[in-house]
């Protein structure tokens, strides 16, 4: 007889280990709080116009390959996948940009272009992240963060440098021009912490910048979960929106189920995927791992002060993706994460899908998704929303050359609260905990709790860490770790 898995919560790590463990032969049932399927990566739909909530940058692409072909599957049965040129915009300060295209020859040539003999150097750095990339994604993780000993093999014994050494000064020591610095050490921050504290060896998020690059889902990013949603119920998974789970209950060391509507639903295996801490909170105290004092100690990735704008108009001077650092990088990271407030002057993202994308705005007029990363904790009123919004837009207008405060047809924002609300999130953190070097691999918290046999946890603050791609294999490992504790029908197929 199949044994019940239960899991709490619907976003990229839950829907993930849903297809695994169905695959193996388990009965699969997901419980969602919120009314419909994705965790943080929900959709918004308002007069003509679609929004992703949540993650809006598809990275890594052999990863998402990678999952469906675990399942005799190919992306394309699901939806339809572009590589944006160019991949992003560069804003910095007195009116200058750099574009990030999207081959490594023409970013060569952009790098060369801003400071003469930087390809060459680029060229060097790229080598090395393409080899990490190969150690990470070959060696490192897909390993469920079980024992230190994981990190031990020959590849990167001859790398431990790489993981005593950080991003910021690798960068540094080959790069002194500000603007190409930035760029080489922004998709770092995916991983939610300041490139001085990031391990040297996360260069490989440079290479799932410049070598694979940045690509989009035909409708958004939304479009991958609902893919994952009709493979997983294709496999059996049943699933249960608008169901709050408000327990996990616990007898004799084992979890007997969830309640959910004052209901108990009962089950041999409870997987949690929502925030590690909320699901934590789920158990009576005795039953906890990890007390309040560890979690405040933790380095979590930022929160966001999000706002969903439908413009009357088409935009000028702007492509998918924007990056406005034209403010001090290192005074917004500060204000983040060594003195944490609302940031002064903050360096933002702007989103416009309907660039590439025109399904998702009506005819003649812009999507625009604007991020603002914050401290997670922080005060977060309506005043500020609205301060920091005409901060941004300001700047906005000016980098792009245009007026579009009065092309403003709707505004609708998201913020600390409402991570708490929404998702339980800690703090309300947007990302999940921070991959500094004391918070990689078997340091994390565990997929697999140590005081209740048969409860599981998978997601952004657990192994491998932040991140869709990561989440997606968070998923599969703790699918691993089930299989190899019950052996139920069938094995896990390797990737």
């Amino acid at each position: 007889m199949s044994k019940k898995v239960v899991i709490i919560g619907s976003g990229f790590s839950s829907l993930s280990a849903s297809c695994y463990l169905a695959q193996m032969g388990y009965d699969v049932a997901i419980y969602e709080k919120n009314a419909t399927v994705g965790g943080r990566a929900r959709q918004l739909k308002k007069e003509g116009f679609t929004f992703d909530i949540g993650p809006s940058w598809y990275w890594m692409p052999d990863v998402f390959e990678s999952f469906f072909n675990d399942f005799g599957r190919q992306v394309a049965e699901y939806y339809t996948l572009e590589k944006l040129n160019p991949a992003y915009k560069v804003f910095f300060e007195n009116h200058e940009s750099i574009i990030i295209e999207d081959t490594l020859e023409k970013i060569y040539a952009a790098f060369e272009h801003e400071e003469k003999g930087s390809s060459t150097k680029l060229k060097k750095f790229i080598d090395t992240a393409r080899r990490n990339y190969d150690i990470a994604i070959k060696n490192l993780v897909y390993r469920p963060g079980v024992s230190p000993l994981e990190l031990v093999t020959k590849e990167t014994i001859l790398r431990v440098s790489q993981f005593f050494s950080t991003i910021s000064k690798e960068v540094k020591k080959e790069f002194t021009n500000k603007k190409l610095i930035q760029i080489l050490e922004f998709p770092v921050l995916f991983l939610g912490a300041k490139p001085s504290d990031t391990p040297a060896f996360y260069s490989f998020m440079n290479y799932a910048d410049f070598g694979l690059g940045t690509w989009h889902p035909k409708g958004g990013m939304y479009q991958v979960i609902l893919g994952m949603k009709r493979l997983a119920e294709s496999l059996g998974v049943d699933f249960h929106t608008n169901a709050e789970v408000e327990k996990i209950t616990v007898e004799g060391g084992k979890t007997k189920g969830i309640v959910v509507n004052s209901e108990l639903i009962a089950a041999d295996i409870v997987l949690c995927g929502a925030d590690y801490h909320h699901g934590e909170s789920l158990l009576d105290p005795q039953h906890r791992q990890y007390s309040e004092k560890y979690w405040n100690k933790k380095t979590f990735a930022p929160s966001s002060l999000l706002f969903y704008v439908g413009f009357d108009k088409k935009l000028k001077n702007i492509h998918h993706h924007n990056l406005f650092f034209d403010t001090d990088f290192n005074a917004h990271a500060r204000d983040i994460y060594d003195d944490p407030k609302w940031p002064e002057e903050p360096l933002f993202y702007a989103n416009f899908t309907s660039v590439t994308d025109p399904g998702t705005a009506p005819e003649g007029k812009e999507n625009g998704f604007f991020l603002i990363p914050l401290a997670p904790g922080i005060e977060d009123t309506e005043e500020l929303r609205a301060l920091y919004f005409q901060k941004i837009i300001t700047r906005f207008e000016a980098l792009t050359n245009q007026s579009v405060k009065n092309s403003i047809i709707f505004k609708e924002s998201f913020c600390v609260k409402d991570f708490i609300k929404e998702y339980h999130s800690y703090k309300g953190n947007a990302y999940g905990m921070a991959n500094t070097l004391l918070q990689t691999a078997f340091l994390r918290p565990k997929l697999k709790s140590k005081k209740v046999d048969n409860l599981f946890f998978t997601g952004q603050l657990t192994v491998p860490g932040p991140g869709v791609p990561p989440s997606l294999i968070s998923g599969k490992l703790v699918a691993g770790l089930i299989q190899k504790q019950y052996k139920q029908t069938k094995e896990l197929q390797p990737t």
